[in-house]
């Protein structure tokens, strides 16, 4: 742990401007990013007696080695770098929002010349109109088969839509009036442009004039006698209706907005948001958080806003914003918010009426899904603390292992050996950080050399990055770009690897031989989870119940998981090659054209190369390169002659293809 005085700046260094400030490990890390009107007001907060701070914010401050600023010039500046620095460094002090899944939205690829209806999650692209989100995918095909009737917008995929066109049939939404066939010219590009665009109407809220305008479409179609056409309309009408039934209508008066609620405790918080558009819920999404930093309601609903809006297009920002608390600075905050819609928003809390009780509802779904989180994690971060502690006492280590690295040796009957490094940090996954390693100083099985070799490829690579300039004196031994770490740049308190003795042994060996002595190595075995260290005769047994042994059989258990995908994926790659593979510059089309033109490799061994050469596209001297290549990967074929292109036969031998 550091001490905040030995990095403390001096008060007349730091500027009483707006500005970021970001706080960075003794290995430059980014650790924690935060803004401020006045960054020296701030920023004196966090260098006082460490007993008055909060105990997140004094393991931050204890933790940080250096803190550095950028001023700028106004807080809806500050609030932007801010954002922009979190999503960059992914500090681990900072409140990061998680999604427990990734939400789907019905889009329109208004882009498109044929815009198409789906289904679409993940990041939002650009050309794609979005509605929603929506909490399950079924409810948004619902929606779309009601409104096919009335809009009989594409939904099919570009493979489909381009198939129905070269055989001039469309598929069976257009026979049965789901779909208005632009595949096969039943309606002109800008016809179905219009479609879409009535769809798209309809769906952000402007049903009142449609359904009015169908009403009369009918009731006049009724007058002239065309029952059918009426029939047909009535029966629209009903289909958008129940359409619009599947999304309550909550306010009167046709408002656009977002309500966020937050349910928190000491530990956590999770958000919900509510999107209401045309007066009706059109989608629901929620956020859990572990409260990493001394944040309250304020500082979580400014969080909520930045992930919420910092990568929506303008049109996804509505005109109202209502939260349960405004943030620190709320005008910045409005005016960050007016300036991604590209008009005023409102950002205000509910007092009365119709929407307090509306933030009443999604306040009760922030609280339901923090209880249920809470269950299906059982207190994790306490148990995350814990088992760190435990492995800590059990292993005698000075400090908990903040940092973690796991090897394991993975192969099949000895081929395609493999490792895998994972990487755990307080307890969670660093996934960005794993690696996986061919195995290339000897062929065969042997887990014991390969734990050897792995262990030392990646620690010279950290000695090699330390080495650069001493002890981390500049920061382009560890970081790329300010604050990007390299890789194998930092070193972990604690390598586990998958094994008993011999391997435990042989990574210890590895690290002598390396000179790192700051690094304390155990093995878990998988027979009876005994933990063993170096040196020792008898192994270190932890408690069945015990959260640290929890925490090691994870971390094992992931690096296992990461070593077998790895090996599994070469392995396929290995058995899907062909004696056509090895041939230098061939490719895909004409190892195609070759295996056309004879059928299969076993008659193509058997050409000679003139007839090779009437494949379009194969010259002699590839034709040549191919009968030898086939020729050494059957050594017991035919040789052939390349003088004369012709197969010379081995009396005494056979053919085995």
């Amino acid at each position: 742990m550091a001490d905040p005085s030995s990095y403390r700046p001096k008060p007349g260094q730091i500027p009483d401007s707006p500005g970021v400030y970001k706080f960075r490990d003794e290995h430059r890390r980014v650790i924690y990013v935060g803004k401020a009107k006045s960054l020296r007001q701030r920023l004196a907060n966090y260098f006082q007696d460490l007993a008055n701070l909060h105990p997140r914010t004094r393991t931050m401050v204890t933790t940080a080695a250096s803190v550095e600023w950028t001023v700028v010039s106004t807080e809806v500046e500050a609030l932007q770098l801010e954002y922009s620095w979190i999503k960059e460094f992914d500090p681990r002090f900072n409140v990061k929002y998680r999604d427990d899944k990734s939400y789907p939205y019905l889009a329109v690829t208004v882009g498109e010349e044929f815009p198409r209806v789906q289904v679409m999650r993940g990041a939002k692209k650009k050309g794609v109109r979005y509605f929603g989100p929506y909490a399950h995918a079924w409810a948004i095909r619902e929606t779309v088969d009601l409104m096919l009737r009335v809009f009989p917008v594409r939904t099919c995929s570009a493979g489909v839509f381009k198939r129905s066109a070269q055989i001039g049939r469309p598929c069976l939404l257009g026979y049965i009036g789901k779909c208005s066939a632009p595949c096969v010219g039943r309606v002109t590009a800008e016809e179905h442009r219009e479609l879409a665009a009535d769809f798209c109407d309809f769906m952000a809220g402007r049903t009142g004039t449609y359904l009015r305008r169908l009403e009369q479409q009918m009731r006049d179609a009724a007058e002239e006698m065309e029952y059918e056409r009426a029939a047909r309309l009535r029966d629209d009408i009903e289909a958008l209706r129940r359409a619009m039934e599947k999304n309550a209508v909550v306010l009167a008066d046709a408002t656009d907005a977002d309500l966020i609620a937050v349910a928190e405790d000491e530990l956590e918080a999770a958000v919900q948001i509510f999107h209401v558009r045309g007066g009706r819920v059109r989608g629901q999404r929620g956020w859990v958080t572990d409260k990493v930093e001394a944040v309250d309601t304020a500082g979580l609903v400014e969080h909520a806003l930045q992930q919420l809006y910092g990568e929506e297009s303008g049109d996804a920002v509505p005109k109202e914003v209502l939260v349960p608390a405004l943030p620190e600075d709320p005008e910045a905050v409005g005016q960050w918010l007016t300036g991604r819609r590209g008009s005023n928003v409102s950002l205000r809390i509910p007092q009365r009426g119709d929407k307090k009780d509306l933030m009443a509802t999604v306040q009760r779904n922030a609280q339901q899904a923090l209880a249920l989180h809470k269950t299906r994690r059982a207190s994790d971060l306490t148990t995350r603390s814990r088992a760190l502690e435990e492995i800590a006492e059990a292993l005698e280590l000075d400090s908990a292992p903040l940092r973690i690295e796991c090897f394991d040796i993975s192969h099949l009957q000895g081929e395609d050996v493999v490792a895998s490094m994972v990487v755990f940090e307080d307890g969670l996954a660093r996934k960005g950080e794993y690696r996986r390693f061919q195995i290339k100083s000897f062929e065969g099985q042997d887990d014991v050399r390969s734990m050897h070799e792995v262990i030392t490829r990646r620690f010279k690579r950290y000695l090699q990055e330390k080495q650069k300039t001493g002890e981390w004196s500049d920061d382009e031994a560890v970081t790329e770009e300010d604050g990007r770490p390299k890789r194998f740049a930092y070193p972990p308190q604690l390598v586990v690897v998958d094994g008993g003795q011999p391997q435990v042994a042989a990574a210890q060996r590895a690290l002598d031989e390396l000179g790192v002595d700051d690094v304390a190595v155990c093995g878990l075995a998988k027979r009876l989870e005994e933990v063993w260290l170096p040196g020792e005769d008898d192994p270190v047994v932890l408690p069945r119940s015990s959260e640290g042994l929890y925490l090691l059989q994870r971390v094992r258990d992931e690096a296992h998981r990461f070593a077998i995908t790895y090996q599994r994926s070469k392995r396929t790659k290995r058995l899907k090659a062909g004696p056509l593979d090895v041939v230098p510059g061939l490719g895909d089309s004409r190892k195609q054209a070759l295996i056309k033109h004879f059928g299969s490799v076993k008659k193509l061994r058997s050409a000679t190369i003139d007839q090779i050469c009437e494949v379009p596209g194969i010259g002699r001297r590839t034709a040549e390169t191919i009968a030898a290549a086939l020729a050494s990967a059957a050594p017991a074929a035919p040789a052939v002659n390349t003088a004369t292109g012709e197969i010379m036969e081995d009396d005494g031998g056979s053919t085995n293809d």
